[in-house]
């Protein structure tokens, strides 16, 4: 992936490529020359603008002889940029005859995987709508400049020995595709990946999406779920009803205490008749127990 350039003879190097990735970081690299010593050493320069002067690379990726190889750079702005690389090589004190290149930017940027990658599927209409958003850059903000390959396919069940049936790839523009041939009771999963569709942006592929995984055993799942949950749910509600009732009813069933009722209390009168009464009791039960005694 890149725009890569052959060495000419007695240049310092050959296959020399750039790629930039993740919206702002680029990687440059090289292969040395098979000849070359081990204390022979190479330096890279880059800039974006011929008026400007060549910097220096701040992090090289080296070989096991400790030779540059290549370099990291970061904080890249893509834009509609010119780069000119230059690549020396430094031989027993001596430099070698350069190595250059012009690359314009955005033709070696590697596209990000589209963003949101969702699905949505009804087991009315047995269809499912995939929706996306464009893929992270930073200099190209419209819609219409992507195109997408989308590829959907059905999933391998390992319990069953069912091997994947097929594969569904299709070129589409927009941020929506709807699979209307899935079928209930089989996994799948899809994947998306972006190009160019007309704009400043690579004709190379992007990087491909994470799998998204949906289908109908998922929709069963959650309808089995469901189901169970919805009557365990009106019993525990109805249970709960029956003991707040039963509460409420041994509460006010409970025996309230009369307050006495003055007019019905024992009069002084009474109250004497009685104590005759007890009085003339207890001598009749003496003058029996004295004939007895007699």
């Amino acid at each position: 992936m890149g725009f890569q350039g052959g060495g000419m003879n007695g240049t310092a190097i050959e296959n020399f490529v750039c790629v930039i990735f993740n919206v702002s970081f680029m990687n440059c690299t090289w292969h040395v020359d098979r000849t070359a010593s081990r204390d022979t050493q190479y330096f890279l320069y880059w800039k974006t603008s011929r008026k400007e002067d060549f910097t220096g690379c701040q992090n090289y990726v080296k070989d096991n002889c400790g030779r540059h190889t290549g370099c990291k750079f970061q904080n890249v702005t893509i834009e509609n940029k010119r780069a000119y690389f230059l690549v020396n090589e430094s031989r027993n004190g001596q430099n070698i005859q350069p190595y250059t290149e012009m690359i314009i930017l955005y033709t070696i940027e590697k596209l990000t995987p589209p963003l949101n990658v969702t699905v949505n599927c009804t087991e009315a209409s047995h269809g499912c709508e995939i929706q996306w958003q464009p893929p992270r850059t930073s200099h190209v903000k419209k819609r219409a400049c992507f195109k997408y390959q989308i590829a959907i396919e059905n999933k391998a069940d390992p319990e069953k020995s069912i091997k994947p049936a097929s594969k569904i790839e299709r070129n589409i523009t927009g941020n929506s595709y709807t699979f209307g041939s899935f079928s209930a009771g089989k996994r799948y999963s899809v994947k998306i990946r972006a190009t160019d569709n007309g704009c400043l942006v690579s004709t190379s592929w992007g990087e491909w999406s994470t799998p998204v995984e949906f289908g109908g055993e998922q929709l069963a799942s959650i309808s089995s779920y469901t189901l169970f949950l919805i009557p365990s749910l009106a019993a525990c509600s109805l249970a709960f009803f029956l003991c707040r009732v039963s509460i409420y009813l041994k509460k006010t069933s409970a025996t309230i205490p009369q307050p006495r009722d003055p007019f019905h209390e024992i009069s002084p009168m009474d109250f004497q008749t009685e104590y005759k009464k007890q009085l003339i009791t207890h001598e009749t039960e003496e003058i029996i127990t004295i004939e007895e005694v007699a």
